[in-house]
């Protein structure tokens, strides 16, 4: 790292500042929360909440809203096309994502492509980082990403509808409808994001000199969802989550010669839950079955393809036991039956027992424990027993101290275990340990968290080339992970103008432990930054992306690197105050027409725009 880099990161680490996107929030009379762990079991750790006001701000896939708002390093093939996430300097299948408490990583693959999902589609999205395996299971080693629907028991009929069209021929529309009184509570939405996607190659020409488009690249995603509460009374309650999703792409050519592909993918996910509050007992029943599936098309020309789908099946018991005013305990049991077929990896079936304990205490209104311990039962894998201790202690308004230290895992998936050309039966989960120290400073209208963390992995799967040339997932590289993460918030007023910034800081070093070079496709650092000024009906924004460089080749070969690249994005957007709300906006990404790319060979779009029309009545 150069001299300048090092200035840098100590001035970052001693001027940078916490939680993203601290925007008023309209308290309501009751809402049901989808996910009522994340709240109660997360003292000792750094949760950011993103909320209606920052989606908005930001291009309707997933990917987008996290690159620009949190510490989390996209690997993206192209604008559109696959995208998978390192958190904390792990891989892609050690980030869980988490749909109203229940971990919705694919189970062929391990990972969860964020360019399948809208932001829009959800109430709010949240990262968790840190360990979470005990809580959410496999996968949760590096941090968490949890999309909640809330459901609201008030009297409202409220429908809100966003149009986007931006450059090359890009069309989002999303719906969302929410119908409630003191008794029932639904939600109807409905999401399409699509685009021609043929943007140009920023000074990149054939060989006959002349000017190179992004091929093959367009996509269409559409999601529709539906949720429906019911309270019985005060005590008991019924929820209902149905969501089915569909994505067909291309996949963007390298070079012209290649032979255009296309993939298209889907899942359907329904969840039947039931809460209970009996006075120092509470229960929370889950039922939850997910459908998964893909089709690949090797040649767009013919109809031949190759295919894979899961089916699970899981049921979640939650009793929760209030021993004393200051402490509680929940004893969790949990089953999942899952059911993979397709061309590449057969017909299998892997059944999941788990029982886990948690443990959450208040000795005093500054002094907050949390314990967690999990063990999981099958005959595909032996599990480690997984647990979670951490501390929070308010010493003053002005500053928290938060500790935790937590052992993680991921199991193999069904392409490590089965794959019918390599795949292994044999194979350990990954397993991991981490301790991490949060401090949080809070002051005025300020508010700053720093964590420090270290992890240490152990059995990485990594498919390695074996017996005549075949590939094969084997348990290799232990890998030591250590770094800072720093979150900041700011906002403030005068008279009618009101101000607000954020910023998220990440140092991340990942390295083998036994040759001591950081893992390919891991930054040093990443930086975002925002600011965001409102008056009256008109408000603008400013976003910022720094991603370091990162290594392509486990040797870290210094010739083959990606560069570091910065991105901003522009947008004003004005409130005709017609109905509720009737916002016409107009947005600049890659405000400076940067030439970059997050994975070789992938460029990005330079300049371009984005128009929306939002409309709440």
């Amino acid at each position: 790292m150069t001299l300048k880099k090092r200035f840098a990161f100590c001035l970052l680490l001693l001027c940078q500042i916490i939680l993203a996107q601290n925007d008023s929030i309209t308290k309501l009379k009751e809402v049901v929360v989808s996910d009522a762990n994340l709240k109660k079991y997360s003292d000792s750790q750094s949760v950011l909440m993103l909320n209606d006001s920052v989606i908005n701000k930001n291009e309707a896939l997933l990917t987008d809203l996290l690159n620009f708002n949190s510490t989390i390093y996209f690997k993206e093939y192209g604008r559109g096309m696959l995208s998978t996430v390192a958190f904390r300097g792990t891989t892609a299948s050690q980030t869980a994502v988490i749909w109203n408490g229940i971990n919705i990583n694919s189970q062929m693959n391990g990972s969860t492509d964020f360019n399948t999902i809208s932001a829009s589609d959800y109430n709010s999205v949240s990262v968790k980082a840190g360990g979470g395996s005990v809580l959410y299971g496999s996968g949760a080693v590096g941090g968490t990403v949890h999309l909640n629907t809330d459901l609201g028991f008030y009297n409202r009929f409220e429908n809100n509808l966003k149009l986007d069209y931006g450059s090359f021929n890009t069309i989002g529309i999303n719906y969302k409808t929410n119908i409630s009184n003191e008794k029932w509570s639904a939600q109807i939405g409905f999401s399409k994001n699509s685009s021609t996607n043929d943007y140009k190659y920023l000074n990149k020409y054939t060989w006959k000199g002349e000017q190179r488009r992004n091929q093959n690249g367009e996509y269409d995603v559409i999601t529709m969802s539906a949720n429906v509460g019911y309270k019985f009374d005060s005590k008991n309650s019924l929820k209902l989550y149905t969501q089915t999703s569909n994505t067909d792409r291309n996949t963007s050519l390298i070079s012209e010669s290649e032979t255009k592909s296309r993939y298209v993918n889907g899942f359907n996910r329904n969840l039947l839950e039931y809460d209970g509050d009996f006075g120092k007992f509470t229960t929370n029943l889950k039922t939850a079955y997910i459908f998964e599936n893909y089709q690949y098309f090797g040649d767009n020309s013919t109809n031949n393809f190759t295919y894979g789908k899961t089916e699970s099946l899981i049921t979640k018991g939650d009793f929760g036991y209030q021993i004393s005013k200051s402490t509680q305990i929940n004893v969790i049991l949990e089953y999942n039956r899952t059911k993979g077929f397709g061309s590449g990896f057969g017909d299998h079936v892997r059944e999941i027992s788990s029982a886990f304990l948690l443990v959450n205490q208040e000795l005093s209104a500054e002094w907050k424990n949390e314990f967690g311990i999990r063990k999981e039962f099958t005959d595909n894998y032996e599990s480690p027993v997984l647990f979670s201790l951490g501390s929070s202690y308010q010493f003053s308004k002005l500053y928290n101290l938060k500790l935790n230290l937590s052992r993680n895992f991921r199991i193999p998936t069904f392409n490590d275990l089965y794959w019918e050309t390599g795949g292994n039966p044999d194979l350990k989960p990954e397993s991991s340990y981490q301790a991490e120290i949060g401090n949080v400073f809070t002051f005025k209208n300020i508010s700053l968290t720093q964590t420090f963390y270290y992890m240490k992995i152990k059995d990485l799967l990594q498919w390695i080339p074996g017996n005549k040339g075949i590939w094969s997932p084997q348990n290799t590289d232990k890998v030591n992970s250590y770094g800072a993460e720093t979150l900041l918030s700011w906002k403030t007023h005068f008279g009618k103008n009101y101000f607000a910034a954020n910023a998220t800081y990440a140092y991340t070093a990942s390295k083998n432990e036994e040759t001591e070079k950081q893992l390919f496709y891991v930054p040093f650092n990443k930086v975002t930054g925002s600011i965001s000024y409102s008056r009256n009906r008109i408000s603008a924004y400013y976003q910022f992306l720094f991603n370091d460089f990162v290594y392509t080749r486990e040797d870290n070969d210094p010739t083959e690197i990606i560069n570091d690249y910065n991105v901003s994005n522009i947008g004003i957007d004005y409130d005709f105050k017609f109905l509720d709300s009737f916002k016409l906006g107009f947005q600049v990404l890659n405000l400076l027409n940067k030439e970059y790319e997050s994975l070789e060979y992938r460029p990005m779009p330079g300049r371009n725009f984005n128009m929306y029309l939002t409309l709440k009545f």
